[in-house]
């Protein structure tokens, strides 16, 4: 390990209390644990005959799960990934249940994913907001050279 990896990931430890960082693991247990119960065994015990595009959410929200287990390792260093989490569902429900709400014309396809849609409000309750503030607004970015 590097001098610079080291000074990386005690600054990322320092920015964020215990306390903190176990709040941002419940919320990675949560998320991965409810996309292992519904998403693996879809994979497992039918992929080949699942239709295109839900196989491919099917495998990205695994693989998703995935990282979410790698958050419990390094809380702060995955935050990007909840961030995903959070930004994907809110454009989906802005751009899609909700045009559809107003309009009352909401199918049960889409009520099913507006339903798995709403337990984001965990994930949006356990980011640090005032660390993403700072760390990914505020902050510098890196030197394109």
């Amino acid at each position: 390990m590097s001098h610079y990896d080291v000074r990386d990931k005690a600054t990322v430890d320092n920015e964020l209390s215990i306390r903190r960082m176990n709040v941002l693991r419940f919320g990675y247990a949560f998320w991965g644990v409810g996309l292992a119960i519904v998403k693996w065994p879809l994979l497992l015990n039918n992929a080949q005959d699942l239709p295109v595009m839900t196989g491919a959410v099917a495998c990205m929200l695994t693989a998703m799960s995935l990282l979410a287990f790698l958050g419990l390792r390094y809380p702060g260093r995955m935050l990007p990934i909840l961030l995903f989490e959070v930004i994907w569902k809110v454009i989906w429900v802005s751009a899609v249940a909700v045009p559809h709400l107003i309009s009352n014309d909401l199918d049960s396809e889409t009520g099913d994913v507006l339903f798995s849609c709403s337990f984001v409000v965990v994930i949006v309750a356990v980011i640090p907001w005032r660390h993403v503030w700072t760390r990914y607004v505020r902050t510098p970015g890196d030197a394109w050279r």
